[in-house]
Formats: C-alpha cells, sequence, structure tokens
C-alpha cells in the first residue's frame, strides 16, 4: 500500500466517549411516529415526520485540532473525522435539500416570459443553499455505489442520486418533475480544505435545468461555502463567490455575487446581481439573503435608490469622521494573537428597496430545529424510513445505512463502529478489484459530457424507477 492510499484510508482516532446530550422536547412536535412507522396521511396527502429521533450530541467536549493540526492545505475529503463532528445524513441526502423550494421551478414553468423564468431560476439557485444556514455538522461521506431516492408527490417531483467515485468523490443525481415540466440534474465534486482556523468547501461540477414546456436550458455552479471557527470560537457559515446562470436558448444570463462578510461582517450573507440579455444589457436588479430573502427591482429604480444612499453615506462617514474617534482605530489591537474569528453581527433583515418584487423567502424551521442539527423541516423528514419501505428500495438506499440511524437514533458507539465496518468493507472490495483487475460499473449513471456547456459530466442512465435492482452491490 503506498502513501496516498494509506492517507485516503486514514481510520477514526480511537472512539471517544459522549459525555452530554442536548434535550429535545419532543412534545413541542407534531411529530407522526417513529421511524419504521408510516406516516399517517391526511386527505390523502402523506405526512413526514417532524422531530428526529433523539436529539443531537454536543460537541463542546471534543477537540477536532488533534486531528486537523496536520491537514492545513489539505483535502478534508481524504480524512477520516470523528462520528460527532457528522449529522445523520448523508452527502447524498444533503444534495437533496437542493428540492426543498422546487415550487420555484414549477412557478418558472409557467411563466411566459424568459426574464420572469431567469428571476424565479434565480431565487431557486440561491434556495438551494439556504438550507446550509448554521448546519454546521458535516454530512456522512457516500460509500461507493450508495444511492438515495425522494419522491414527494405533495412537491410535485422525484429524484435519485449516486456516488459513482470514491477518489475523487463525486455524486451525480437526477429529478424530474411528475408533470413532465421539468429536469434538474448534475453531478457534484466538492473540495474541502482547512486553512487553519476554517474549512472552504469548493463545488465543482455543473448543475443543469431543463424547462421542457420552453424547451430552454439553465446551467450553474454553486458558490463556495466557508465554515469558521473549527478549532476554538462559536462556528459560523458563509457563502461567497460568483454564480453564473445561462439560458442556452436565449443567452439571457443571471450574474449573482455572493458576499464576503467582510471586516465589520456588514456584506454578511448578501446577495447581489443582475439578469442580462445577450448583449449585455442589464433588464433586472437582484439583492437579498442567501439565509433569508431575495428581492429583484428594475435597474432604473435601482440606481436611483443606491445613489441616494451612498449620498447619506457620504453624510455620516463625515459626521463621524469629525467625532474624537475614528471607526476602526482599535483594529490592530483586536487582530492581534491567534484568537477566533468574530461572528459577524449580521443585519436583522433586507432593506427593501421601494417597488421591489419578493422573489424567495426562506421556510421557517422548526421550533426544535437547533437540538437536530439545525434541520429545516423538508431535512428532517430525508432519513425518514416507513413501513414497508425496505420492499422498494434498493439495497444501496442511505436510509439502510446502519452508522447513519445508529447516529439518528442517539447511539454514538454503535454509529461509530459500523462507520469503521463500512469503510474496512469499502477498502476490502477495493483491493479485491484491484487484485482481479476489474473496474467499478454505476449502476443509474454514466460519464460523458454535458448537453449544453461540454463539459465533463454524469448523465442518468434511465430504468431506475423500473426497480430493477436484483444487481445492486453488497455496500453495507
Amino acid at each position: 500500500m503506498n502513501g496516498e492510499e494509506e492517507f485516503f484510508d486514514a481510520v477514526t482516532e480511537a472512539n471517544q466517549k459522549v459525555t452530554g446530550m442536548i434535550d429535545l422536547d419532543t412534545n413541542k412536535s407534531t411529530r407522526t411516529g417513529r421511524s419504521g412507522e408510516r406516516s399517517s396521511q391526511e386527505n390523502g396527502i402523506q405526512k413526514h415526520r417532524t422531530a428526529l429521533p433523539a436529539p443531537m450530541f454536543t460537541r463542546s467536549d471534543f477537540s477536532v485540532w488533534s486531528i486537523l493540526k496536520k491537514c492545513i492545505g489539505l483535502e478534508l475529503s481524504k480524512i477520516t473525522m470523528p462520528i460527532v463532528f457528522n449529522e445523520p445524513l448523508s452527502f447524498l441526502q444533503r444534495i437533496t435539500e437542493y428540492m426543498e423550494h422546487v415550487y420555484l421551478i414549477h412557478k418558472a414553468s409557467c411563466q411566459s416570459q424568459p426574464l420572469e423564468r431567469m428571476q424565479s431560476v434565480a431565487a431557486f439557485a440561491v434556495s438551494a443553499v439556504a438550507s446550509q444556514w448554521e448546519r454546521t455538522g458535516k454530512p456522512f461521506n457516500p460509500l461507493l455505489g450508495e444511492t438515495y431516492e425522494l419522491i414527494r408527490e405533495d412537491l410535485g417531483f422525484r429524484f435519485i442520486s449516486e456516488q459513482v467515485s470514491h477518489h475523487p468523490p463525486i455524486s451525480a443525481f437526477y429529478s424530474e418533475g411528475l408533470n413532465q415540466d421539468f429536469v434538474f440534474h448534475g453531478s457534484i465534486y466538492p473540495k474541502l480544505k482547512f486553512w487553519g482556523k476554517s474549512v472552504e468547501a469548493e463545488p465543482r461540477g455543473t448543475i443543469t435545468l431543463e424547462l421542457l414546456k420552453h424547451n430552454e436550458a439553465y446551467t450553474w455552479t454553486n458558490p463556495t461555502c466557508c465554515v469558521h471557527n473549527v478549532i476554538i470560537g462559536k462556528l459560523w457559515i458563509e457563502q461567497y463567490g460568483t454564480v453564473e446562470i445561462l439560458n442556452h436558448r436565449t443567452g439571457d444570463k443571471c450574474v449573482l455575487n455572493f458576499k464576503p462578510c467582510g471586516l465589520f461582517g456588514k456584506e454578511l450573507h448578501r446577495v447581489e446581481g443582475h439578469i442580462q440579455d445577450k448583449n449585455k444589457k442589464k433588464l433586472f436588479m437582484i439583492y437579498g439573503k442567501w439565509t433569508e430573502c431575495l428581492w429583484g427591482i428594475d435597474p432604473g429604480s435601482y440606481d436611483s435608490f443606491k445613489k441616494q444612499e451612498r449620498r447619506g453615506d457620504h453624510l455620516r462617514k463625515a459626521k463621524l469622521d469629525d467625532g474624537p474617534e475614528k471607526a476602526g482605530s482599535n483594529m490592530a489591537g483586536d487582530m492581534a494573537g491567534d484568537v477566533a474569528d468574530d461572528l459577524p453581527m449580521a443585519q436583522e433583515t433586507v432593506q427593501v428597496i421601494p417597488g421591489s418584487k419578493l422573489l424567495w423567502r426562506i421556510n421557517s424551521r422548526p421550533p426544535n430545529s437547533a437540538q437536530m442539527y439545525n434541520f429545516t423541516s423538508f431535512t428532517v423528514s430525508l432519513n425518514e424510513l416507513e413501513s414497508g419501505m425496505e420492499k422498494t428500495l434498493p439495497p444501496t438506499d442511505c436510509r439502510l445505512r446502519p452508522d447513519i440511524r445508529g447516529m439518528e437514533n442517539g447511539n454514538m458507539d454503535l454509529a461509530s463502529q459500523e462507520k469503521e465496518r463500512l469503510e474496512e468493507k469499502q477498502r476490502e472490495a477495493r483491493r479485491e478489484r484491484a487484485k482481479e483487475e476489474t473496474e467499478w460499473r454505476t449502476r443509474w449513471f454514466y460519464p460523458g459530457d454535458n448537453p449544453y456547456t461540454g463539459t465533463p459530466d454524469w448523465l442518468y442512465a434511465g430504468d431506475y424507477f423500473e426497480r430493477n435492482f436484483s444487481d445492486c452491490p453488497d455496500i453495507y
């Protein structure tokens, strides 16, 4: 075994006993049943659970520094972390959270004008990362061949994903509207790096949305996500980078700038951008926060408001400069020493420009979200295993992973043991393939070029919902 393989196969350090559990008052929830029981139905619509079976464990007694101090500048996808830093979801399920605000896709499909459709698509692209707000737990790395499906008749879509590569880790997904109004697909290769105080997740891979009624395809990539204070201090998350959404039929483009928080946190969570036509003429301005809401307005009104705002800032700055102490005079003192990155104090709401149009607003989270890994209501239901579901799911589905199920049920010792067993089983399978000189064969996706961008992608092969799972691998 060479050094790289040993690094890839890093094994979790000795299991640490968990000393604290956060109280979760399930009496306050409207929970519909224990894991394994079928949720009740109301007016023919299936109800989903509203709480997890057990509360999350506190991470305050665990030190991540002993593991990460040798990993500065390296890819964290190659490092096995103690399970206490996880959340009880696979990364495949985390990808499925893109679909929480799928109503925006349905809305886009029903709109007659390309500009209106782009507004809804832009709102969907922003909403797709909104569930990451305050989500500091790490999802489980999917095993090679792992899959996840979700069918939500109430939301009008079905979804399938597969872990198509382990090194590098690549997750492919495909979703379609139950009314044949859209197809949504892509492959994600997250590149994780540790930079001393923070962990940065750089998204790689193209996301494609096809609106079938309009014969339109939109493509984009997600912004970079950064988790601060992984060593000391309070964890906090920001997203930054430029997201460009291209309508391949009309040439219209939406450019969204996810702003880094900046020195005083004034820009924390902010998103600003515009929609332009193929000749780069600005047609519509967009602003808001990815943690809260997104608004839009015509360019003329936007520019006029910004000019007034700048005049006001200039007057306020002149008054401050006349004062005895200038802003930032203690900056050197505050920055001295090896301390945690302060959590910026974000403004509570977005300042709405008169005449603006609301494009999207985030869903409120359940009352016990803080004790449930800061999951949204949609997320809480993702690992729900209903009665009889095992008979219809493939044996590779995330819901059947014993380590994730153990963590969800609050049995951290079992979860850690199962995680280590599954990783060793995966390593042994890889050694057997190398010995027999056989290649891994994916089931539901195949490598190819994205039909719109021409870049490498993983494309859906079809037939998953025919439910012929006889040749699925034994990975659990």
